[in-house]
């Protein structure tokens, strides 16, 4: 072994003992960064006014569910009391119509609350449930698509009517719920507490099914309601009302349990004349349901009644409105207001709630509930809870303006739902089409076959044969350029239109009269005006200026998103859908994929100039310090908050080094990269659970989770969601025609069309003199392709989303790399070969890869192409 040859190694160990040096320090000191979702103004929904939050009046990071300090707990004379119901929206609200619902918006802290349970659309037993288990849980399905059973009223025996279906249904949902959670906490630590209607009575149910504390019946007239509740509120330090549902006229709540529900001990009477009318039983409740404002209206008149009994009873409590269901199949957010002395810094002129849950101010989820509730009461509860405590967050609004605001969030949610399955399906066809063009447009066979058929055509004299003669001579055409100029704009064009989709965010598009046209056409101009910088711009020269301007913008876009709290990513059209609450901040799988993929194209266009000048080592610390980055942005709990990314992005950073350092990939070191890997992205999981429990994102609660058993039934259910998005999703068809494209012009061509003739397929695009120079004017193009597919096969394989993520990661890169291949062939193929036949003329002089001229990289050797990939030199 040469002198020169063991220093080259010892400087490639160093570089990679730095990598793994610096990713296992770098979890360590990412949860000192703040985290993103504290604000200054943010206090602790369950303190009592008067209580310091810091030195700058800021609650904690992470308010958890610990006791208060002591006294400051709700009481029996200052008691938490939380309004249920189902299917009231802010759109619902008014002045007039909602009086007593208006009135405590205006001065309490507000939100848009998801609801979203096991299924797409939230029965009334649904949301209940969430309160009871602080988890996603669900009724048992109903045969008929969006039906939903109604509650009944517990009877004598204090058990809750269903509930052994309610605990079968979380046992087949895998989401680890635990319905009674709630009820036993109160039930253990001694909290005095009250269940008002049916819809309580679950919320405060013990794990066996029966009401912790005292129950009492809702009666149906809203004055009865308040007279009872006036009676049994004194002396509880927690009362639950249930309130009543508002339904879509078509969605009637069944009364009529399904097969093996648990029916109720006995029959409850009902009411008489007095308190409501009765619906003749051949009438059906389609066409004898009150109109939706008129349901609304009924629930503000019950919320009115409750709210003046609980301020002649208890003045000093906290009163909690919370809408916890869907009134059909429809998902919306859901209204969530509340006011009282427990909500400390509360302004006069309220508020938005935040959670840690979501990091969106103004926007909470049902789940978020349960530990707000133990946390007034000063219980501590268990680590698992899927939400956070909410937190008040004023934000310089009048109550009208508040209001109109959250509205104005829900109709931006609301908006994008229908437009996202079009995007795609046009996004799908549009890569699809060029994908075609690419693979079968340039195959020479093809072109003449049409060609003759079109001859044919013209020779017989049918219709039209003018044109198909014209036309089978452009197919016979040796110069190409004017379609490779068209094909390389449309690649660019095409592979900008995931950035410019988030940059059509930025415009209030769901307010226009026809937000999806709206919507489109920003998209359309935003990349074409993106593609027009790249193709355009003093660097239109250089052969990989596109790549590095696309890609660099998506990359610097997601980034800057992703560090001020993901606004443009939430209800976007490649972004987070909040009715899902899948994921609110951070990386969601579609943003990880166009970040995975941008990132390494950034970094193959950065290390191109430095690896063709034979300065590998300068090259590979340059693509560690870009993926160092990328995995810490990521990984990071407060900003990226990403399981899966971690362990597809260090992989491919690390592969993509490798080669630009020209180490021949063997099977001991891909070992030795994957276990890096493992290492490096569990330790991002394992620093956040040593966090404080209410503090933890969703990585450390995957560590809980680990550690309490639950790991195969996570595994179950993102295995289960794989395959579906594998077999049921049109992004598949992206994914297939990617890798085609991929196989058939930007790898085979690049080993094989350097011994073909000019006769074969493709060879007809480039001039002799030329052929297999694409690898050395782009040297990091295939070792960046083995670097993507190695990422996001790891991607495909560790992420619930499955095939989703290639096929994102694609509809970038793959396009890009289209059109350099296209601006290849533009310098040195038939753009400047002869009309037919006969040797092409010599390539002009100065072509450049990535800013370096020059035709030939220093040290590529002049019989071929330069190795690369798995291939590359190691000599």
């Amino acid at each position: 072994m040469t002198s020169r040859r063991r220093k080259r190694q010892r400087r490639i160990v160093a570089v990679l003992a730095l990598l793994v040096a610096l990713g296992l320090v770098l979890p360590f000191a990412l949860p000192l960064l703040p985290a993103g979702a504290a604000t200054p103004s943010t206090v602790n929904a369950a303190e009592p006014a008067g209580v310091n939050s810091g030195s700058d009046g800021a609650a904690p990071a992470g308010a958890n569910t610990a006791a208060p300090d002591a006294g400051t707990a709700a009481s029996a004379d200052a008691p938490l009391v939380i309004l249920g119901m189902s299917g009231v929206r802010w759109e619902d609200l008014s002045s007039l119509s909602t009086p007593h619902l208006w009135e405590l918006a205006q001065q309490g802290a507000s939100a848009n609350m998801v609801v979203r349970s096991v299924r797409s659309s939230t029965c009334p037993a649904d949301g209940w449930l969430a309160l009871s288990a602080g988890r996603r849980a669900a009724d048992v399905p109903m045969a008929d698509y969006g039906t939903c059973r109604d509650l009944h009223e517990v009877g004598e025996s204090g058990v809750v009517p269903g509930w052994p279906d309610y605990l079968d249904a979380a046992a087949d949902a895998s989401y680890d719920a635990t319905p009674g959670l709630l009820g036993d906490l109160v039930d253990e630590h001694g909290v005095a507490s009250l269940a008002v209607g049916p819809g309580a009575a679950i919320a405060l149910a013990t794990s066996g099914g029966v009401v912790a504390g005292d129950q009492v019946r809702a009666p149906t007239s809203g004055e009865r309601l308040g007279r009872e509740v006036a009676k049994a509120l004194p002396g509880h330090a927690l009362a639950v009302v249930d309130v009543g549902s508002v339904r879509d006229r078509n969605r009637p709540l069944v009364g009529v349990p399904p097969p093996g529900a648990t029916p109720a001990p006995e029959v409850i009477p009902a009411p008489g004349p007095a308190e409501t009318p009765v619906t003749p039983p051949t009438e059906a409740w389609l066409l004898t349901s009150p109109e939706r404002n008129e349901q609304v209206a009924a629930i503000d008149a019950r919320v009115g009644h409750v709210l003046d009994a609980v301020r002649s009873t208890a003045p000093g409590a906290t009163v909690v409105v919370a809408s916890l269901a869907n009134s059909g199949t429809e998902p919306y957010m859901q209204l969530l207001t509340a006011d009282g002395p427990a909500l400390a810094g509360l302004p006069a002129t309220g508020a938005l709630f935040d959670t840690r849950s979501t990091r969106q101010p103004g926007m909470v989820q049902s789940t978020d509930l349960t530990p707000t509730v133990l946390a007034a009461l000063g219980v501590e509860g268990p680590a698992g809870l899927a939400g956070a405590p909410l937190t008040v967050l004023p934000d310089g609004r009048s109550g009208p303006a508040r209001v109109a605001h959250l509205e104005d969030v829900n109709n931006h949610a609301v908006a994008i739902r229908p437009l996202v399955g079009p995007f795609y399906s046009a996004l799908v066809l549009i890569d699809l089409l060029l994908f075609g063009v690419v693979t079968l447009g340039l195959n020479r066979r093809v072109l003449d076959a049409t060609a003759a058929k079109l001859e044919a055509r013209a020779g017989r004299g049918a219709r039209g044969s003018a044109a198909a003669a014209a036309l089978a001579r452009a197919l016979r055409s040796r110069r190409p350029a004017a379609v490779l100029r068209v094909l390389r704009a449309a690649a660019v064009v095409i592979g900008a239109i995931p950035v410019a989709s988030y940059l059509a965010n930025l415009l209030p598009w769901w307010r226009a009269d026809s937000p999806g046209s709206v919507l489109y056409t920003a998209t359309a101009v935003f990349a074409g005006a993106i593609a027009a910088v790249a193709l355009l711009g003093p660097w239109r020269r250089h052969l990989l200026a596109p790549v590095l301007i696309v890609a660099g913008l998506t990359a610097a876009l997601l980034t800057v998103d992703v560090i001020t709290g993901a606004r443009l990513q939430l209800s976007s059209l490649m972004g987070v859908q909040p009715q899902v609450g899948g994921r609110f901040y951070g990386f969601n799988n579609s943003s990880f994929s166009l970040f995975a993929a941008s990132t390494i194209l950034v970094a193959m266009c950065l290390a191109e100039p430095l690896v063709r000048r034979g300065r590998r080592v300068w090259a590979a610390v340059g693509i560690g310090a870009i993926g160092l980055v990328a995995v810490a942005l990521d990984g990071s709990p407060s900003i990226g908050a990403d399981f899966g990314g971690p362990p597809a992005l260090i992989p491919g950073f690390l592969v993509l080094a490798l080669l630009a350092l020209g180490v021949r990939l063997t099977w001991r070191r891909i070992a030795l990269v994957l276990g890096a890997s493992a290492v490096l992205a569990l330790s991002f999981s394992v620093i956040d659970w040593l966090r404080p429990p209410a503090e933890r994102s969703h990585l450390g609660r995957f560590v809980e989770t680990v550690l309490d058993g639950g790991l195969l039934s996570v595994i179950g259910r993102k295995l289960q969601q794989n395959l579906t998005n594998l077999f049921g999703s049109t992004l598949t068809l992206l994914a297939i025609g990617g890798v085609v494209v991929v196989v058939v012009l930007l790898t085979r061509p690049l080993r094989s069309v350097a011994r073909a003739s000019s006769e074969s397929s493709y060879g007809w695009l480039v001039g002799a003199d030329t052929l297999g120079r694409i690898d050395r004017d782009a040297v990091m193009l295939r070792p960046t392709l083995v670097a993507l597919g190695t990422t996001f096969a790891i991607a495909f394989a560790v992420n619930d989303s499955g095939i989703v993520l290639p096929a994102i990661g694609i509809a970038l890169a793959v396009p890009l790399l289209v059109g350099v291949v296209a601006g290849w062939l533009l310098e040195h193929g038939t753009a400047t070969g002869p009309a037919s036949g006969g040797a092409p003329r010599t390539e002009a002089q100065g072509t450049v890869g990535a800013g370096v001229s020059g035709p030939q990289a220093p040290g590529a050797d002049a019989s071929g192409p330069q190795a690369s990939g798995a291939d590359a030199q190691a000599r």
